[in-house]
C-alpha cells in the first residue's frame, strides 16, 4: 500500500515537472495579489500590519483554487484514473497520494515565498514565523477539501465553477483561524487558541475529506 501511495505521488510530481507553467501560474498569482495590496492601500506601516495576514491568507486560498479542477480531471480524461481505481489498493490511498502531490507542487512554494511577502506588510519576525506555521497547517486543509470538491464535481459540465462554489465556503474556517493566529501575535493576545483550532480543523479534514473524495470517485466512475 505504501508503494502505491508513493507511486501516485511520484507520478503526479513527474507530470507537474513537465507542466511547470501550471504551478508557476499559481505561485505568480499568489505573489501578484499579495504585492498589489501594499501598492493600493499605501505605505502606512500599521495599516499594512493589520491587513497583511488576511491578505496573504486570502491570496493563498485563491491560488489553491486555480489548480483544483485538474486534480482528477486530466487523469479522468485520458483513462488513467480508471486504471488506478482498478488497483487492489484502497481508493483513499489514491486520494491521499494526489493530495500530497498537490500540496508539494502548489502549497510548499507558497510557504517558501511567504516570509518575503510578509516583509511587504511590515510584519515582525515572530508574526512571520506564526504566519508560515499557520500556512503549514492550513494549506494541506485547502488541498484535502479541494480534493473532495474535485471528486464530487468530476465529469460535470462547468466543474471548475462548481468546485469554487462548493469548496470556498469550507475554506473560511481555515482562513479565519490562520489569519487570526497572526493577528493574535500582533495584538499581544497570543496565537495558541487560533493555532489549536486550525490544527483541529486539519485533523477533521484529514479524517473526513479523503473518504468523501474516494466515495465520490467510485460513484463518478462506477
Amino acid at each position: 500500500m505504501g508503494c502505491f501511495l508513493l507511486g501516485v505521488v511520484r507520478r503526479d510530481l513527474t507530470i507537474a515537472a513537465r507542466r511547470r507553467g501550471d504551478w508557476l501560474t499559481a505561485v505568480f498569482f499568489f505573489v501578484l495579489v499579495s504585492s498589489l495590496f501594499p501598492l493600493g492601500v499605501g505605505p502606512e506601516p500599521q495599516l499594512l500590519q493589520r491587513i497583511g495576514p488576511g491578505v496573504l491568507w486570502v491570496a493563498a486560498t485563491l491560488a489553491s483554487l486555480l489548480s483544483l479542477s485538474r486534480l482528477f480531471e486530466d487523469d479522468h480524461r485520458d483513462g488513467s484514473l480508471e486504471q488506478m481505481l482498478l488497483s487492489p489498493s484502497p481508493v483513499v490511498l489514491l486520494v491521499l497520494g494526489k493530495v500530497l502531490a498537490h500540496w508539494l507542487v502548489y502549497g510548499l512554494p507558497l510557504l517558501l515565498i511567504t516570509p518575503l511577502l510578509g516583509l511587504q506588510f511590515n510584519l515582525p519576525a515572530e508574526a512571520i514565523g506564526v504566519l508560515v506555521f499557520s500556512l503549514l497547517l492550513g494549506t494541506p486543509i485547502l488541498s484535502l477539501l479541494g480534493a473532495a470538491g474535485a471528486a464530487l464535481t468530476l465529469g460535470l459540465r462547468g466543474g471548475g465553477v462548481l468546485i469554487t462554489l462548493l469548496v470556498l465556503p469550507l475554506y473560511v474556517p481555515a482562513l479565519i483561524f490562520g489569519a487570526g493566529a497572526v493577528g493574535g501575535i500582533l495584538s499581544g493576545t497570543g496565537a495558541e487558541a487560533h493555532v489549536s483550532l486550525l490544527g483541529a480543523f486539519f485533523l477533521v479534514s484529514f479524517a473526513v475529506a479523503p473518504w468523501i473524495a474516494a466515495a465520490s470517485l467510485k460513484v463518478s466512475l462506477g
